[in-house]
């Protein structure tokens, strides 16, 4: 089968389509005939390499998949031979403290499709099944493919770590990437008032055409003066980012007084320094955010499907363009999500 692998890290040279060996299910696991796949940036720090992850031979990128379930492994009763499906990323052990409380993104064995264990830019990839769930019907397969990891992750930061609440002020950051556009979807389903960042008048405009209250064009505008002005000197009730060292001192000046600054990612860097004092004389609350629990994963679905919300899609790619896909996300050049075509 074809599949976009790497054998070593680098740049985007390293990226390449061959053919690798069909998966075969263990126990407990399904194998999924992939139709599409979306592209997150978990995908560039795979083939970058992360500190303590290391490639042992060849390795199969991606996270996020829909298909079909093509052959069942011994024990599996969720999921039967033809069903359409999505892959839920997160990978945990089941039986430790964390799973058993139903914190599975807790769990000290965590890990993810793609980065854990062969990831789903192939055409079949094995996965446990209780990872599979039901691909919403609304949903075209394009949209399906690319929904899981941002989705989650932005259900997680908003609804379970920062519990955001009707009427109250959230500030994204750098609107465009998929994790802050659905953390814009369901600010807004709450009842929140959102404020969104970015560089880009083109993608402050389309965050604005998904219900963005107020966009900064940080480029041209001071983000900590027009906040304030928005706020009327108050200050955000929540910060949204997963941006890092570049917006890190943004969010201790744009929250209110007890506000809460929840994070998901650093694609600026990881090291920022952190004013102590600010911190405890605000009282404030910071909050690390990753991925999210089977229920986290089951409550996204299900407001997924209720108010038909529909991932914003920006470019699909066939498997064998799967270098400049990645190339255009590296950039960011995109607004809302980018998948790759896997089989029809």
């Amino acid at each position: 089968m074809k599949a976009a692998v790497i054998h070593e890290n680098g740049e985007l040279d390293v990226v390449r389509i061959e053919d690798v060996p069909d998966p075969k299910p263990g126990r407990g696991e399904a194998v999924l005939k992939v139709t599409c796949a979306g592209l997150n940036h978990l995908d560039i720090w795979v083939r970058k390499g992360r500190p303590g992850a290391a490639l042992s031979g060849t390795h199969v990128l991606g996270s996020d998949a829909v298909g079909v379930v093509d052959e069942l492994g011994e024990r599996v009763e969720n999921v039967k031979v033809g069903d359409e499906v999505i892959v839920n990323p997160g990978l945990s052990c089941g039986h430790c403290e964390f799973c058993a409380r139903g914190q599975q993104s807790e769990c000290p064995s965590f890990g993810i499709m793609g980065l854990s264990r062969p990831g789903t830019f192939a055409e079949r990839v094995a996965v446990p099944a209780r990872n599979l769930w039901p691909k919403p019907a609304h949903l075209a397969l394009d949209e399906a493919g690319t929904l899981s990891l941002a989705s989650v992750t932005a259900w997680r930061m908003l609804m379970t770590r920062a519990q955001v609440k009707p009427g109250e002020t959230v500030l994204i950051h750098g609107i465009g990437g998929g994790a802050a556009l659905c953390a814009l979807q369901f600010a807004k389903l709450v009842g929140a008032e959102v404020i969104v960042t970015s560089s880009s008048d083109d993608k402050l405009a389309g965050a604005q055409r998904l219900g963005a209250d107020h966009a900064i064009n940080y480029r041209h505008q001071d983000v900590v003066e027009c906040v304030k002005e928005i706020t009327g000197g108050r200050g955000v009730d929540v910060a949204v980012d997963s941006v890092g060292a570049a917006t890190w001192p943004l969010d201790f000046a744009c929250v209110r007084r007890a506000g809460r600054i929840v994070l998901c990612g650093v694609t600026t860097g990881p090291d920022a320094e952190t004013s102590l004092r600010a911190l405890y004389w605000n009282q404030l609350t910071i909050l690390g955010s990753t991925m999210g629990s089977d229920e986290d994963f089951r409550q996204m679905l299900r407001a997924v499907a209720v108010n038909r919300l529909r991932p914003v899609l920006d470019e699909v790619f066939p498997l064998d363009e799967a270098r400049q896909a990645m190339a255009k996300m590296e950039a960011g050049r995109q607004f809302g999500k980018i998948a790759l075509r896997i089989s029809s």
